[in-house]
């Protein structure tokens, strides 16, 4: 009975456009003003689960700053999601602790679950055209917005590195995602 209500639900779900036109539509800017540096846009892409669309992704670094320096060296850096679907503020906090709890031991995660718990506080059920960024930069440190308006602020590093490798680490949501965000062009 519930495979058929799946699988009812899956068919109900708009098909997924083409990629382009879903970029299109999320319209991310070539540049981004960061503190006082301009972050160029190296990838983006999109986040197709099963045949729905959920959501395209951009990232952004310095200029001369490949995708993957950035992430090494700890380098100023932005992630956004536009957001095609409705996603609830619970499924989401899900997804980030298995996959938080998939990359790392309990030892890693144990130093920084006020801060993850005080991250996922600043959650709400995401709507379609809702705009998330993941924002790192070495003076001011972790930045969650929403939308455009910063809704988190952490200066550490260590939960920065931690959260952006949710979609850009090993074992993340995507791997095709990840390769694609983080490509040399």
């Amino acid at each position: 009975m519930h495979r058929w209500l799946l699988i009812l639900s899956l068919l109900s779900l708009p098909v997924a456009a083409d990629e382009a036109s879903r970029l299109q539509q999320a319209a991310f800017a070539p540049q981004l003003q960061h503190q006082n540096t301009v972050l160029e846009r190296k990838n983006q892409s999109l986040l197709r689960y099963l045949w729905a669309d959920v959501y395209a992704a951009a990232f952004y670094s310095e200029a001369q700053v490949s995708p993957q320096r950035a992430l090494r060296e700890q380098r100023d850096r932005h992630l956004e999601l536009y957001y095609f679907r409705e996603i609830s503020r619970d499924d989401v906090i899900k997804a980030a602790w298995v996959t938080l709890e998939r990359q790392h031991s309990p030892q890693v995660l144990q130093p920084l679950l006020s801060e993850l718990d005080r991250l996922h506080a600043s959650f709400i059920d995401i709507r379609p055209g809702d705009r998330y960024g993941l924002d790192y930069s070495q003076t001011t440190g972790l930045r969650l917005l929403r939308n455009g308006e910063v809704i988190f602020h952490s200066e550490d590093a260590r939960l920065a590195q931690l959260y952006f490798g949710i979609w850009l680490a090993p074992e993340g949501l995507s791997d095709e995602l990840r390769d694609a965000l983080l490509a040399e062009r």
